[in-house]
């Protein structure tokens, strides 16, 4: 199964008892063929997927998309460049990806970061990305800022080159340069350029990295950067798409306006890149610092417009996507040999690459979990698929794209699919063309597909376990950073940059509740744009109900909850949720235990059927905590070799202390001694302490009504009673102790970059009011413009992105700061960090009237994008209800935001942080990380990376 897992890790860096047999039956000896599933036909979950649109194009050559929902008074901006890593030259890998970051750092009519002008109109969904075929940048503003924010996406297209300084390409080139370091330093990071050498031929459009090269990094001069720029940028080289609270007639005043003057530029035909086919067999064998080995098998295969690429897609969630494929079943859950398998049909415009991937079980010999893989992939192509298979591939891809249709914009949304349909295809609506040939698509099919493409000689990487090769460093003085004066630029006279609107207060949907036949609250709030329900039941445990000696029980017990029921085998539960388009998930936060389903509402009733009977009647099979069990060690072996995970299973006991239940690491995943002693009657325990309908609220966004959900609701959950032994209560009465600053040094060699974190518990609470205080730390560390941020990435370029935020814990908050930085930087990067704080908050550089204004304005105004989707109103219903807030809370934060002064952000941040605290803990090659550390007087401790996971 597909889970959700620990929940913590992520919002960190971003938050004796009676038996229970008679509750929860032992797995029966064999289980019954499963109840066949009714699902909604195929075709009327293809009939809902529509994105209805208006297409012009201005004289400069400039596509424009119109999409019109007025769900919500915002609107997505989406411009889409033909250009992308494919296009780069020889000796210029990685320009296409600098260039977007240069894109962002100011134009001649608005110049510096343009992250400062969208963070103050209220955007959010706001990036920009570039990969093999396309670069593209994104924004979801409220609907009175757009002409503003049309006015920032024009000026970049058409007044750019003037803004762009030796400063800034040095600047970014470094920023750049720091996040291929990020990439490269995780486990397995090194393969995809391995991969991508060996399947394409030299000159090929597709043989490189989006992320490129060091070396072409360090030559990117301000002429090739010009270069760039004047043969892409032009608007007849782009697809602008305006998504949400607009009409065409508005879209095409708008665009004209501020678009309409742009001269037109090259048109960039996109490389033909063949599909290569290698003369024979390619077997490499690598080694990196991980805990598994892992094969990976490849084959370069047709691109997204081809008529094989729908079968081949089809084909590998059949072998290698679903939740019930069948390596998941033979390798996984059948002979058990692989910890985790995976297959997929990456579909780029020219080109596809077919890749399955097996993670071997320590003690496995990987050759023959390739020849086992390759055995179960013979199969499939000898005999193709089965329609069942093929149905519910169908279904699951359906059911996405139908809950992607309820977002206007950012990476999945309506303007993306318009996009990508008119950039690739020229069609708008080439997504209707795709779910049609899925809809459409025959075993005999998938069968041929595979059999054309994947019987000729693949590529095969293994990755052992071992020493690194050397790393490809950037230049200490790169090539490029010439700073002889560039010709100036002739800049031309624009209009002034629009004033924003006023931003209407965000109109939060109202909730209304409800309760079932055995007292359970249900929480809901009704979203209609798309035929979707999303359910969360939240419990009253999290990663904080484990028992020091016994943790990560509670994700364990969590994990085996949707590996099987009493009626359902993990095959057969994973089966009947992709018969329905359904997910059901179960993961923890600190405080929290939830099980999630997302379905569309045509399979509502079924969908929740299957819901209660994870929740209600796990099976807890002995063999399924086994296996679970060594997946558990397997993945805290993986860990130790992951240095973000090092760093947070390090630092919240260091923090909070060995005996708090916030004190242990923020996976969940627990420790090998704890998961090798958790027995079946410990995990049934757990269930009945803290997985009941005394200690649960159900929460629903549904586009259906609640008098319509609870009968439903009612009929699955409401004769659900509790077992007789009393709920379990988490105790919190271990002292916290007094904060010892020092830094823990966790060394793992040959890493390009250290990853730095640290913090500090503070003295409030999450259910405290942190409002004021959430505002002062935007200006200091939780903000793309924080101080800290714009010190380490924007100034020094020594870090990818640096953060320090409260996590959203009920009790006692810890104040947490993340920095992966450049290996050589890594003292200085914290003596540069401290700088900031104590600059901040006793050195009497508060809070400015610029940083207010930019707080103010972009936390009020960005609340009306804020909850456009059924996942972000759940969301906002389950954080009310763990921090005890009212139901109208997200209506109240822009009258209190707007009466914030700088005298009360610099008092609420004085209060609660203290750098002299902080307990800091670093990932990295010891050897060259030590010696920086020492300098900054403060105490080391080493330990090994194996040692700190355990």
């Amino acid at each position: 199964m597909r889970r959700t897992g620990s929940l913590v890790a992520a919002a960190a860096l971003l938050a004796v008892s009676t038996p229970v047999w008679a509750s929860v039956a032992p797995a029966p000896a064999a289980q019954a063929a499963a109840p066949a599933v009714q699902a909604a036909p195929v075709a009327d979950l293809v009939a809902e997927v529509d994105i209805p649109y208006t297409r012009f194009t201005l004289d400069n050559g400039l596509t424009v998309l119109v999409h019109e929902d007025h769900k919500a008074p915002v609107v997505a901006v989406s411009v889409w460049y033909n250009v992308g890593s494919k296009d780069e030259p020889a000796g210029k890998t990685g320009f296409a990806h600098l260039f977007e970051h240069l894109m962002f750092g100011g134009s001649e009519n608005a110049p510096g970061s343009y992250f400062t002008p969208m963070r103050n109109m209220g955007a959010t969904d706001m990036n920009g990305t570039t990969w093999f075929d396309r670069t593209n940048y994104f924004e979801t503003v409220p609907t009175p800022a757009l002409e503003q924010a049309l006015f920032m996406e024009s000026d970049r297209m058409g007044y750019m080159l003037g803004a762009i300084s030796q400063e800034t390409l040095d600047l970014q080139r470094g920023v750049v340069q720091n996040e291929k370091r990020q990439g490269d330093n995780q486990p397995y990071g090194l393969n995809q350029y391995k991969q991508l050498e060996a399947l394409f031929p030299e000159g090929h459009p597709y043989r490189h990295s989006t992320i490129g090269s060091m070396a072409d990094l360090d030559a990117a001069s301000m002429q090739t950067v010009r270069d760039w720029f004047t043969s892409n940028y032009g608007p007849n080289n782009a697809v602008l798409v305006l998504a949400g609270d607009i009409t065409p007639a508005k879209a095409r005043e708008l665009t004209e306006k501020y678009f309409g003057p742009i001269a037109k530029g090259p048109v960039n035909t996109p490389a033909q890149a063949p599909v290569p086919t290698l003369s024979a067999p390619v077997n490499e064998t690598t080694h990196d610092r991980v805990s598994n080995a892992q094969v990976e098998i490849s084959w370069v295969v047709p691109g997204m417009l081809d008529a094989d690429s729908v079968p081949l897609s089809v084909g590998a969630s059949v072998l290698g996507g679903l939740a019930s494929s069948r390596l998941d079943n033979e390798l996984v859950r059948g002979d058990q040999s692989a910890v985790s398998v995976s297959a997929s049909n990456g579909a780029y415009h020219r080109v596809g690459i077919f890749e399955i991937s097996a993670t071997v079980k320590p003690g496995e010999d990987p050759a023959a979990v390739e020849a086992r893989t390759r055995e179960i992939l013979n199969g499939l192509i000898a005999n193709g698929p089965t329609q069942d298979e093929i149905n519910r591939v169908v279904t699951q891809y359906a059911s996405r794209r139908i809950q992607g249709l309820e977002q206007v914009g950012g990476f999945g949304g309506k303007a993306t699919a318009l996009a990508e349909g008119q950039l690739y295809a020229g069609d708008p609506e080439h997504y209707k063309k795709e779910l049609a040939a899925y809809a459409a698509v025959t075993p005999a099919q998938v069968q041929a597909a595979m059999q054309k493409w994947l019987t000729r000689p693949a590529y095969t990487l293994t990755t052992l376990v071992g020493e690194r090769e050397a790393y490809a460093e950037a230049a200490a003085a790169p090539s490029g950073a010439n700073h002889t004066p560039a010709p100036e630029i002739q800049r031309v006279a624009r209009m002034a940059r629009p004033e924003i609107g006023q931003v209407a207060n965000v109109d939060f949907p109202a909730v209304e509740r409800a309760r079932l036949s055995n007292g359970m609250e249900v929480i809901y709030a009704q979203r209609d744009a798309v035929p979707a329900t999303k359910i969360a039941l939240d419990f009253d445990a999290g990663l904080a109900a484990d028992d020091r000696a016994k943790l990560g029980l509670q994700t364990l017990m969590l994990d085996l909850m949707d590996e099987g029921t009493r009626t359902l085998n993990a095959t057969q539960l994973a089966e009947a949720q992709e018969a329905l388009g359904a997910s059901i998930t179960t993961g923890a936060t600190m405080d929290r235990s939830v099980v999630q389903l997302s379905a569309v509402t045509p399979n509502l009733k079924p969908s929740i059927d299957l819901l209660a009977e994870v929740v209600r009647n796990p099976a807890f099979a002995s063999a399924e905590l086994e296996r679970l069990r060594a997946t558990r060690l397997s993945r805290i072996a993986a860990e130790r070799t992951q240095p973000a995970a090092l760093a947070s299973r390090a630092l919240p006991e260091l923090m909070y202390g060995a005996d708090s239940p916030y004190g242990r690491p923020f996976s969940g995943n627990g420790d090998e001694t704890s998961v090798k002693a958790i027995t079946e009657a410990d995990i049934r325990t757990d269930y009945a302490r803290w997985i009941r309908p005394d200690n649960g609220k159900i929460f629903v966004v549904s586009d259906r009504p609640l008098s319509e959900i609870t009968p439903v609701l009612d009929a699955a959950f409401g004769q659900w009673v509790p077992p007789a032994s009393a709920k379990a209560v988490k105790d919190f009465s271990a002292p916290i102790p007094a904060a010892t600053p020092k830094i823990v040094l966790i060394d793992r060699p040959q890493s390009p970059q250290s990853y730095i974190m640290g913090g500090e518990v503070l003295a409030a609470s999450g259910t405290d009011d942190l409002l004021m205080l959430n505002a002062a730390n935007n200006v200091l560390g939780n903000d793309f413009l924080s101080r800290i941020n714009s010190d380490l990435r924007e100034t020094k370029s020594w870090s990818y992105g640096v953060n320090a935020s409260v996590a959203g814990f009920a009790g006692r908050v810890p104040y947490l700061v993340t920095a992966p930085v450049q290996a050589d930087k890594t003292g200085p990067a914290i003596e540069a960090l401290n700088l900031q704080f104590n600059d901040f908050l006793k050195g009497g550089k508060g809070v400015t009237p610029a940083e207010l204004e930019r707080t103010i304005n972009g936390n009020t105004r960005r609340l009306a994008g804020s909850y456009e989707t059924s996942a972000a109103v759940l969301g906002a219903l389950r954080s009310n209800d763990l921090l005890g807030r009212p139901d109208d809370y997200p209506e109240t934060i822009a009258a209190r935001t707007n009466a914030l002064t700088a005298a009360q952000l610099d008092a609420a941040a004085k209060a609660a942080i203290d750098p002299s605290r902080f307990v800091w803990v670093v990932v990295g090659d010891a050897s060259v990380v030590k010696p920086q550390l020492d300098a900054l007087g403060i105490p080391v401790e080493v330990r090994s990376a194996a040692g700190a996971a355990q």
